[in-house]
């Protein structure tokens, strides 16, 4: 039996339901024995918050932060979870801290699930790591043009660290934009180094002693404060600013941290003095090369505004491939 042969039905408005197997991926189904979350995204949690979610323990930790009231199964990553009906294992994804891709092994092929994921990954997370097959690969691919390709985190950590420390000098507010999971952690680790104060968002700062449990170093913060703000450097997701976020302090510079910021129609949507492609997903010629290095019978795209271009690029690599419908909702818009 070969790997189309796997039943996958969507589930919610976007997890999978495997019928055969009994489990779910990224959204809650009533028959499922498994419910396995890839991490703690608003878009890949479990609508239902009161069921039973297996994830790595920064997800659950981060889960239970954002609302989660289910049960929790912990599986550390390359621990083998077995079932009467597949074995489980989840791999690093290098996408926000605890974030995994789940690998499930059955008696008709394997099937890896990337969820989100970053390779080379994100210096915010526990790193990368994939098995060295799968028949088949459900990716997703948010950055799905051959426009998008990545500079060098240790490039763009001395952009963000530059950009704040010019501002500070010139006598101006430096204010990241980045949403409040993942990547304002991430712009926080970068800035790091140079031991300035950094004021995160309230919602961003109630996720950050997560990660530094888990070994990540994000410098010397703090929660956000109106009256005080001034002179620190400042984190909010892009929503915070029409909201009133630091709107006292006059002399401000702003930078948009995203890997959309790299599209040129996006710069002129955007009133950001500075606009720094920092992505927490992986780019598209990382994705093709991931895909050719896996050697699936089969891949499925999933989450994506443009399947097509990848589908040729992975035809020209003589790699077989589909598209899985699901709903798009990026928490990094």
């Amino acid at each position: 039996m070969t790997h189309h042969d796997h039943k996958i039905v969507k589930s919610g408005y976007h997890g999978l339901w495997f019928p055969e197997y009994g489990f779910s991926l990224d959204g809650y189904h009533p028959k499922a024995d498994f419910t396995f979350v890839s991490h703690a995204h608003a878009d890949h949690m479990p609508r239902n918050r009161n069921c039973t979610a297996t994830a790595t323990g920064a997800t659950l930790a981060l889960m239970r932060r954002r609302g989660f009231r289910g049960h929790e199964r912990e599986l550390r990553f390359g621990e083998i979870l077995e079932t009467d009906r597949f074995m489980a294992t989840l791999y690093p994804a290098g996408h926000i801290l605890g974030s995994a891709m789940v690998f499930i092994e059955t008696d008709n092929g394997s099937i890896l699930y990337t969820g989100d994921y970053k390779t080379p990954p994100s210096p915010a997370t526990e790193g990368f790591s994939a098995p060295n097959h799968a028949d088949l690969l459900i990716t997703e691919a948010t950055f799905s043009l051959p426009i998008y390709r990545w500079k060098p985190v240790e490039q763009l950590g001395e952009e963000i660290r530059q950009f704040a420390a010019n501002s500070l000098a010139d006598g101006y507010t430096p204010v990241f934009l980045a949403y409040n999971l993942g990547k304002a952690q991430e712009v926080m680790h970068l800035l790091a180094p140079l031991g300035k104060e950094v004021m995160i968002h309230g919602a961003g700062f109630k996720l950050c002693d997560v990660y530094e449990e888990h070994g990540i170093e994000l410098g010397n913060y703090r929660a956000y404060v109106r009256e005080e703000c001034e002179g620190k450097i400042l984190i909010a997701p892009s929503s915070a600013l029409g909201n009133g976020f630091a709107s006292n302090v006059r002399k401000k510079r702003v930078a948009y941290c995203s890997g959309w910021a790299s599209n040129e129609s996006r710069r002129s949507q955007l009133t950001a003095d500075k606009l720094i492609p920092l992505s927490d997903h992986l780019d598209f010629f990382e994705l093709i090369r991931f895909c050719k290095e896996l050697n699936p019978e089969k891949v499925l795209i999933t989450h994506t505004p443009n399947p097509d271009v990848v589908m040729h690029y992975l035809e020209k690599e003589g790699v077989r491939s589909g598209h899985l419908e699901l709903e798009h909702e990026d928490e990094e818009s």
